[in-house]
């Protein structure tokens, strides 16, 4: 055959992987309505395994790399995990009849919650001021409107979130409110003015990005600020999905977020930072990457393209942040000291030291 009749049949082999890609989908959405009417959890990972071994050892019959059958399994298994896990979302319907304002539903993480309300069956309405497209009800200032609403999010910048929830308080709305900041107790005052005011309040910070569709592995943090019953409606929007709950005091959270997001994020900060002054140009660094240059480039990459801003605030307001950065400076300078003092042990007794520290990770999980 000649080449183009074998492209030719490339082609259709890949509209039949296709066709059979939407086929799964498919069932995939018929075993989330069985497991839904049955009661049974969305994942089992004892099925998952079951599928990634028996991939391996058919990709091994056919003469396939069983690598390759297993990354492709896992890729069709997160599909239909987030298939099941949204049609659980959705056919739970806890929101039917009731209301969710968004303030600040223009943004990033607002859309995020406008999609995941209205995806409970809440009728959404969008309070932002910025001229956008959404499809949901909007309205440019929540100032305006009767608050009536089942849910109040405030999805707004950290910077405006504080003063907002304490305007919030002087209204006294009925429904239950929360913010999503990334840090809390630069909004401990609005949020004991909502405590204050006899209001149902929250605090969550969900621990991932607006492109999130399965959150099977993510966390969401619940920050209960005095009343019980407002943590508990806010937990249960995310009872159908396979995010871990974890619920701790406004001081704990921001102590462990200086880690987390503040350490993290000042790290790839300090390494993209070096490689953008180091005066070698990035195509010729990539010709002679390895494994570990570019897993980090990678992660470097996500936070040079995140909003300068918000990560400014993660550090500036955080009042725990400056721990996590003096740690980091006292690890960069005994590294260095080691180095130029030919201090080995020293050297190895770092990597001796967080080599057992991950390995207590890896055990807890």
């Amino acid at each position: 055959m000649t080449l183009e009749e074998l492209r030719a049949q490339l082609t259709a082999l890949d509209r039949q992987l296709l066709q059979l890609v939407a086929e799964r989908q498919r069932l995939s959405g018929e075993v989330a309505a069985v497991k839904h009417a049955t009661g049974l959890p969305t994942r089992d990972f004892q099925r998952e395994r079951d599928v990634l071994l028996n991939a391996r050892q058919t990709a091994d019959a056919f003469g396939v790399s069983p690598e390759i059958a297993e990354s492709l399994l896992r890729l069709l298994i997160r599909d239909s995990l987030t298939t099941q896990e949204q049609a659980q979302v959705a056919a739970r319907g806890r929101g039917t009849g009731r209301s969710a304002l968004i303030i600040g539903g223009a943004g990033k993480m607002g859309r995020w919650f406008s999609d995941f309300m209205s995806s409970q069956g809440y009728r959404v309405v969008v309070a932002d001021p910025h001229e956008t497209t959404v499809e949901y009800e909007r309205v440019g200032d929540w100032r305006a409107i009767e608050l009536s609403h089942d849910f109040i999010v405030v999805a707004t910048p950290l910077k405006i979130a504080n003063q907002l929830l304490v305007e919030l308080a002087a209204r006294a709305p009925r429904g239950v409110i929360f913010d999503i900041g990334s840090l809390k107790t630069p909004l401990r005052a609005g949020l004991g003015a909502l405590r204050d005011a006899g209001c149902s309040v929250t605090s969550v910070h969900p621990m991932f990005g607006p492109d999130t569709e399965l959150l099977s592995g993510r966390h969401v943090i619940f920050c209960d600020v005095g009343h019980a019953a407002a943590n508990a409606e806010a937990q249960s929007l995310f009872a159908s999905t396979m995010a871990e709950q974890v619920v701790m005091t406004l001081d704990e959270h921001d102590r462990l977020i200086a880690y987390v997001l503040g350490l993290s994020h000042a790290l790839n900060i300090a390494f993209f930072t070096a490689l953008a002054e180091s005066g070698e140009a990035a195509p010729r660094l990539a010709r002679m990457s390895s494994t570990t240059f570019d897993s980090q480039l990678d992660v470097a990459s996500r936070v040079a393209a995140e909003s300068p801003e918000l990560y400014y605030e993660i550090q500036r307001l955080n009042q725990y942040g400056g721990e996590s950065l003096k740690a980091l400076k006292r690890a960069v300078d005994r590294l260095a000291a080691s180095i130029k003092d030919g201090d080995e042990a020293s050297f190895a007794g770092m990597m001796q030291r967080g080599r057992e520290y991950l390995a207590g990770r890896t055990r807890e999980a």
